[in-house]
């Protein structure tokens, strides 16, 4: 029999995702393993494999459409058939059975009434159960709503947009729409729709930095012997070790010597990691991901830069498996080669600290009471109060400033 297609829940707590494209067309014979299309998740792009042979028999959303998790995107033909009824398929999927609309109706049931309310012979209304509960609760009108569903099933965010719509704006809002429009003629902008990556990215650090309680720790750390020791390892080297390779691995270290600030915070437990899982942020076309460097305290130098390496390509390549960026123990977002030399960076929950580091810099330090050139790097330490306290965050960044400012030691 056919085998009808569902959104994968490709990523956890999914859901919404996006069918960026089909693999294969209509009637095209599939194997097992095969690709039939790639799913967009908020972070990276995943392919749906075919589970049974056969041929694509329907595509029932377009690509670039989003969909909630579990909804049908497609029917497979499994046993050679050539035709069939697609729609009483979904029905039969996601409803009653046909055979249960053709039962009689029970001798002492009363006749039924020869002229018809007008709600009854209304055209059937397609909507997704959480869709009509959303309805039922905002007082939103399902007919004559538009749905953006496959095959136009009206879906949560139909939803919310039409009681968004029919909310009125508060004064100052209102006012500052009818400032902006006027002062922009029409023209003037394009509106390009949000990508799953950067809806995903808003609601995160927007939940972090209103419900976190952020505290930030600076630290200038000096560089030279760390530039000296990378100039000494790249001479003649196949790969090159970065500035930013040697600041995972001593962050890593650090987390290992205090284990008290290698933690996350969540509404139950605290949590105590085992293993260093530095994530260090990629920028990306579509947003911010952190493909994560796992136990990266236990890994030489030369593994850490290849990993990197090999992490930030596929990460912008939209490559990466969930594993690979799910989860981690802390972060480290580096805009130093950008030429900034100082910023405050916003906490990835469940993690309970992130550290933010700037450009070296040559500058004037004082030794001996004397002024010489020097070579400074400003990192600063966004922690959670809740799970880090001021000590214990001063306590990890003085580690990590030792680590740094002698290079060796964190090799060893």
């Amino acid at each position: 029999m056919a085998v009808l297609l569902r959104m994968p829940e490709v990523a956890a707590n999914a859901t919404h995702a996006t069918l960026q494209a089909w693999a294969l067309n209509e009637g095209e014979a599939i194997a097992v393993g095969d690709c039939i299309a790639e799913i967009e998740t908020d972070k990276a792009v995943v392919e749906l494999n075919a589970e049974a042979a056969g041929v694509l028999g329907r595509q029932l959303i377009r690509a670039g459409q989003e969909v909630e998790v579990g909804a049908p995107i497609g029917v497979v033909l499994v046993n050679g058939e050539t035709a069939i009824d697609i729609d009483a398929l979904i029905t039969a999927a996601g409803g009653a059975p046909a055979a249960q609309a053709a039962q009689p109706q029970p001798a002492e049931a009363p006749p039924a009434p020869v002229a018809m309310p007008a709600e009854a012979a209304a055209p059937r209304i397609f909507a997704s159960p959480l869709a009509r509960r959303l309805a039922s609760q905002h007082g939103v009108a399902l007919a004559g709503l538009r749905g953006s569903g496959p095959n136009g099933r009206i879906v949560k965010r139909d939803i919310e947009r039409e009681a968004g719509q029919g909310q009125a704006e508060p004064p100052a809002a209102a006012n500052a729409a009818g400032v902006a429009s006027a002062a922009l003629p029409a023209g003037a902008y394009t509106e390009v729709p949000h990508s799953g990556m950067r809806r995903t990215i808003a609601r995160r650090l927007g939940e972090s930095k209103a419900t976190i309680p952020h505290f930030y720790l600076s630290a200038d750390c000096r560089m030279e012997r760390l530039l000296a020791l990378r100039a000494e390892i790249n001479t003649g080297a196949a790969h090159k070790i970065s500035v930013n390779d040697f600041i995972v691995r001593a962050v890593a270290v650090a987390l290992r010597e205090v284990p008290g600030a290698n933690v996350g915070w969540t509404d139950t437990t605290m949590r105590q990691y085992h293993q260093a899982d530095v994530a260090v942020a990629v920028s990306t076309d579509t947003g911010l991901i952190t493909p994560i460097v796992r136990a990266a305290d236990q890994k030489p130098l030369s593994v850490i830069s290849a990993e990197i390496a090999d992490l930030a390509a596929r990460a912008r390549a939209s490559q990466l498996r969930p594993e690979e960026y799910q989860g981690g123990s802390f972060s480290v977002s580096n805009l130093g080669m950008f030429g900034v030399a100082e910023f405050s960076a916003i906490i990835n929950p469940p993690q309970a600290a992130i550290l933010a580091v700037g450009a070296t810099q040559a500058v004037p330090v004082v030794e001996g009471g004397e002024i010489r050139p020097g070579q400074v790097m400003r990192c600063t330490l966004s922690a959670d109060h809740r799970a880090i306290d001021g000590a214990l965050g001063a306590q990890w960044l003085t580690a990590f400033k030792r680590l740094i400012e002698n290079p060796l030691s964190m090799l060893i």
